[in-house]
Order: C-alpha cells, then structure tokens, then sequence
C-alpha cells in the first residue's frame, strides 16, 4: 500500500470515529440532561460528574470506532471491548448485591441471564423493557447482541478463543431449538402454576449455569461459541429477527473459495457447503471477523444501495455508539 493510499484510509478512519464521537455525545448528553433520576453512574454518586463519564465515553467510542475499521485488528479489538462491556456489567451488579443498591440503578435485581428476555415477560406478563431494547438494535445493527452487545456472550468468545474446529457442530439444531421452546414453554408453566417469584428465578438460574457449562466445556473444545449460536434462546431469536435490518453481510463474485474464513468464524456461520453455494449461513452475526483472514475482498457488508466499504463504516459507527452507550449506563 502507497502512502497516498495509506493517508486516505487514515482520513476516512478519523473521520468515521469523529461521526461516532459526536453521536455518543449527543446521546448521552441527553442522558445527563433529561431524566430527573440520573442513569449514568457516576451522575449517581457524584452531581455532575456524569459529564466526566460522557468525556470518557467520547474518548472511548472514539477510539473503539478507529480500531475496528482495521479488519486486521477487529477480531482482537471487537473481543476486548466486549469483555470490557460484560466485566463492567456485572462488576456492577456485584457491587449492588455487596455494597449499595444505587450500582443497580433501580434497586430491582433482575437475573442477568439472556434467556430472561425472552422468559421474563412471558412468566410476569411486564416488564417490556429488556425486549424493546433488543428488538431496537436489530432495527439499528442487525445482529450486533450477539456480537458485541450481550452481556452474557463476551465468556463465550473468551472460551472459545484459539484455532476454530471446521467442522460443523453437530447437534446444533436439536439443541437450539430444544432450548427455545423449552423456555417458552418453562415461562408459560411457571405462570399457569401461579410459582413464586424465587421458583422462577431458580429456574432462572439453572438456565444460565448450563449455559456456562456449556462454554467452559463445548465452546472451549471446539473453539466455537457454541453457547451463542446453539444453546442460547436470545441468539436463536437473533439468528431470524436480524433480516428486520437492512445491513447484510454476503459472499460476491470475488471469493475464490479459498475456504481462509472458516478458520474465523467463531458462530459456526461458514463451512465449505455455505462457501459453495455462496451464502453465509443464518448463526452469522455481521461481527467481520471473517474478514481479516479473507485475502480476495470476498466478503462484504450491504446496505441498501451505499457501496460495502460505506456500508460497513456505517455499521461499525451504529454498532459502538450502542456498545459505548450500553457501556456507560449499564442498566441492571
């Protein structure tokens, strides 16, 4: 790469981080302003403060923004971040149960497990806010949750770090589908029962220790995130819902079939029939990481008519506004 070649990437790089920069501020300026009880953190435990939490956010989404336009860097920067975002999560959570209710916001502990998304409105019949917030960001980035917004899923990518078994998981289906109805129909039961509250959080429970078994074991012997893209309901969810998005990621006319990418895909989302037939399979979750390791520009984002390289600066902006958001409230 020449340098005039190497200053124009620099500049459509600091430019897509400064878009990203002056969203993030205004939404959390908004955040600080608006509500009467505060939901940043610090805003919490300090007045005013919180306009030193949303500085730390602007550099922070900024940053995030310039790294993750590197397809190189990526896969390295988009794990760290999330494992950041899930740390901070229940660092939070720790400290509400241990030391004060204001780190839970609304002093209400709601079980962190992905699966309450889904089960929890279905058992109450209320409490929609969980589910809107997920269904807003398909709307905006498709299937970002699973990549870089779930709080549960950052220990999944971390278990199921190293060099990526190409074979297909192969209980895939049975368990996914399995899970999803059997939560479905956990929820309906537990409210038809008329069960406690502490009944249903048990159940609650014993989901997501199955959950993390499943990544301590399976996701770290196949290095697949098989708790994401098999066992988890949410990702089941996502694996359909993600087409409400305009943004795609697709194979073009460019891919040699090489097969480079299917060491990366951490999702299960590509294997050399998919490759075949030029299509990526329904677990992808747009994350990108496919590709650093594709050497024919085989792989691209879409969205509406914008050209890929547009396309996936616009989605890479959406995705760390989100994640930085998220971040920066950490609502429990």
């Amino acid at each position: 790469m020449d340098f005039r070649n190497l200053w124009v990437m620099n500049k459509q790089f600091l430019y897509t981080s400064a878009i990203t920069a002056i969203l993030i501020a205004i939404l959390l300026t908004i955040v600080q302003v608006v509500p009467e009880k505060p939901l940043l953190l610090s805003e919490r435990l300090m007045p005013s403060a919180g306009w030193i939490q949303v500085g730390i956010a602007i550099i922070y989404g900024a940053l995030l923004s310039y790294k993750m336009q590197d397809r190189k860097e990526r896969p390295k920067w988009r794990v760290r971040a999330w494992l950041l975002f899930s740390i901070v999560f229940f660092g939070q959570l720790l400290l509400g149960v241990t030391v004060d209710s204001v780190f839970l916001m609304t002093g209400k502990l709601h079980l962190p497990v992905p699966a309450i998304i889904l089960a929890g409105p279905i058992y109450r019949l209320e409490g929609l806010f969980m589910p809107i917030l997920f269904l807003s960001t398909l709307l905006l980035s498709g299937p970002a949750w699973c990549s870089q917004l779930c709080y549960f899923g950052a220990f999944d990518a971390w278990s199921a770090k190293g060099k990526t078994e190409k074979n297909v998981f192969r209980y895939h289906k049975q368990l996914r589908y399995s899970v999803f109805f059997l939560v479905i129909a956990g929820a309906i039961a537990l409210r038809l029962s008329g069960a406690s509250g502490w009944t249903a959080t048990v159940a609650g429970l014993i989901v997501g220790i199955i959950g993390l078994g499943i990544m301590l074991i399976l996701s770290r012997r196949k290095k697949k995130m098989i708790h994401c893209s098999s066992y988890c309901p949410i990702g089941t969810l996502v694996s359909f819902m993600k087409y409400l998005s305009p943004f795609r990621v697709k194979l073009n006319t460019d891919c040699t079939h090489c097969m480079a990418c299917l060491k990366s895909c951490k999702y299960d989302a590509l294997h050399k029939e998919n490759i075949e037939k030029g299509k990526i399979g329904y677990t992808c979750t747009y994350c990108g990481d496919c590709l650093s390791t594709c050497k024919h520009g085989g792989l691209e984002y879409r969205f509406f008519k914008l050209r890929p390289a547009t396309a996936e600066r616009l989605w890479i902006i959406i995705t760390v506004v989100l994640h930085t958001c998220f971040l920066m409230i950490a609502r429990i």
